[in-house]
């Protein structure tokens, strides 16, 4: 899995199920990106208030589809919506590794001490760590940080990983499809897979 440099460009972005799963269809159906980018500027494809955040959002969501390997479109295409929605999670992590470092550290070590909550003291030390490690990190304002918090508990929360309570959060173990976990050890994502189901 190559790493990327740590960023907090996730406080503009969103989950975005829907446009993942349009572009996915139409991926599957012969279209191109490129094909998908001029159709967005002239249709409006993802129903985007602005010019500006339609081409956000294709951007974004073209990005996490070409981390992916074109197996787990046609999975993607067959699957149920939670499985779904573990694919789009899958291509975030890909796409941002300080997300990915997040669930790996924070929300797969709940899993595997049993814990059933993810609080945000366990936010706040994550980042505190992270800002020993990393420079970058060091210079992030409080606010930026509080904000990338919050977007990532949205992420999970989006995934089905975490309930929709306000405050401290229910962990939600995920069911691993049987297909999807396949695809990510042939395509070498034991860490993903592990990050998503608690394994040491």
């Amino acid at each position: 899995m190559e790493r990327k440099e740590y960023s907090a460009g996730m406080v503009k972005l969103s989950f975005w199920f829907l446009e993942f799963r349009k572009m996915i269809n139409l991926l599957n159906s012969g279209k191109t990106l490129s094909e998908i980018k001029s159709l967005n500027i002239k249709e409006n494809i993802f129903s985007a208030p602005t010019q500006a955040r339609a081409i956000q959002i294709f951007n974004t969501v073209s990005n996490r589809i070409k981390g992916l390997d074109p197996s787990f479109y046609i999975l993607f295409e067959k699957s149920d919506i939670s499985t779904q929605k573990l694919i789009v999670l899958i291509s975030i992590m890909l796409t941002d590794s300080l997300f990915f470092d997040f669930v790996y550290e924070v929300y797969r070590e709940k899993l595997i001490i049993g814990s059933d909550e993810l609080e945000d003291k366990d936010i706040r030390i994550f980042f505190k760590d992270k800002q020993l490690q990393s420079e970058k990190v060091a210079e992030w304002r409080d606010y930026t940080i509080k904000r990338l918090g919050a977007c990532y508990k949205t992420m999970l929360m989006e995934a089905d990983l975490i309930d929709r309570t306000s405050g401290n959060r229910k962990i939600l173990r995920p069911i691993i499809d049987k297909s999807l976990e396949d695809c990510l050890r042939f395509n070498d994502m034991n860490l993903i897979l592990h990050a998503l189901t608690g394994v040491r």
